[in-house]
């Protein structure tokens, strides 16, 4: 009898910790839209060597000392997308436990970097562990070139530089976030940012240029994410667009998919560094996005506008909630370049979960993480979502 009251209590444990997790309580017809969840940036990020970072802050400048060399209005957008004063060893001082544990953790945004790699083999040799070698420096962190041997598209975040992942193909990512569902078929939707890496910058001696995007590049994200999860579980822009003229016309009119319906699948979310239209040539053959996976980074008034990436919520608050009210779908950010964590700051997270972003992404998913082993960022509710203190302020009342 103990024996079968213990197997009873640790039942259900494990139901209501899984359920916890995963929000029920939340209302079965809220949209996806109406809710909001914790993401985290470049999710495959692992550590960078630190003897990369010294040598990388050798040959940059700081963020401040950039910004006060630009014109104006080039000073004005820098400042959104970096706001605080960091070096390039502080910016990049940061890395993830694997797309699981995050997941296990309640993470429901993630953030993908993919590099074309048509040939295989173009990551493998990177310049700054080339360099450091030949400098006698053998204690460097672990990378393997097999991983990133073959053709196919590569997760990392700086050729040469930044290229250390804890899954280090797109194909590998998503082949962990299709296990993790496969075993959590009542999850909160995934949200994955795919960011297509479409310009490189060679600023080591003998760095090569990486692979250019192409249409076929495009097309290559497509299709491996269709070779990782069936199309039935995942949210796509023709399944938003029904019967409306355009994409925006239907999120305009709340046409999103509810969470009911949307439980157990994912949702793919195409963006660039280099602005809104970045990824132009995803819509090349598909007008509106018609027949994609992935909704595309947009701007208001445009056919396919349904997700907006707005990362900074203390210069952007008002058009984020502006966007968020109108039916977008954003992603924003509570810790920019590591800045928050350094000082222990909670207020850019407290603004941002504050806009209604329905993917707020942190560096700092997991306690312990940060610089001083405080900042730590997670939904106020504790659980996997909530509703959106914007669009669905009412819900579970």
């Amino acid at each position: 009898m103990t024996r079968v009251l213990m197997l009873v209590a640790a039942s259900v444990a494990i139901a209501t910790a899984v359920s916890a997790v995963e929000a029920p309580d939340l209302p079965a017809d809220l949209k996806i839209n109406q809710i909001q969840v914790l993401g985290t940036h470049n999710s495959y990020h692992a550590a960078v060597d630190p003897h990369i970072l010294t040598m990388m802050d050798a040959k940059l400048p700081s963020m401040g000392k950039i910004v006060g060399s630009l014109p104006e209005a080039a000073r004005r957008q820098f400042l959104i997308d970096h706001p605080n004063d960091v070096t390039f060893s502080q910016a990049l001082d940061y890395s993830h436990p694997s797309l699981t544990e995050q997941l296990d953790l309640g993470v429901r945004g993630l953030e993908i970097d993919v590099n074309p790699d048509p040939v295989g083999g173009a990551y493998g040799d990177p310049a700054a562990y080339r360099i450091l070698r030949a400098q006698g420096v053998a204690d460097l962190l672990p990378f393997d070139p097999a991983t990133v041997a073959a053709p196919g598209l590569k997760v990392l975040h700086m050729p040469d530089v930044d290229f250390r992942s804890t899954c280090p193909t797109f194909r590998s990512c998503i082949a962990e976030i299709r296990a993790w569902s496969d075993r959590h078929r009542g999850h909160v939707p995934i949200f994955v940012m795919v960011e297509a890496k479409v310009k490189s910058f060679p600023i080591l001696p003998g760095s090569k240029p990486a692979p250019p995007f192409t249409p076929e590049t495009y097309d290559e994200i497509d299709h491996t994410i269709l070779e990782g999860f069936p199309r039935e579980r995942i949210i796509t822009p023709d399944d938003v667009r029904g019967n409306y003229p355009t994409l925006e016309a239907a999120v305009l009119a709340g046409a999103w998919p509810s969470l009911a319906q949307s439980r157990g699948k994912v949702m793919f979310l195409l963006m660039t560094a280099t602005g809104h239209d970045g990824a132009a040539a995803y819509l090349i053959g598909h007008p509106g996005l018609k027949g994609r996976v992935a909704f595309m980074d947009s701007q208001p008034g445009q056919a396919h506008a349904a997700f907006i990436l707005d990362d900074n919520a203390v210069a952007r608050g008002p058009e984020i909630r502006d966007e968020v009210k109108r039916g977008y779908f954003v992603r924003t950010r509570s810790d920019i370049e590591t800045y928050e964590a350094r000082v222990n700051d909670m207020s850019r997270a407290t603004a941002t979960f504050a806009s209604g972003g329905q993917i707020v992404s942190t560096d700092y998913e997991k306690p312990g993480a940060s610089p001083g082993g405080n900042y730590v960022v997670s939904l106020p509710t504790g659980f996997a979502a909530r509703c959106n203190p914007l669009s669905a302020p009412n819900c579970g009342r």
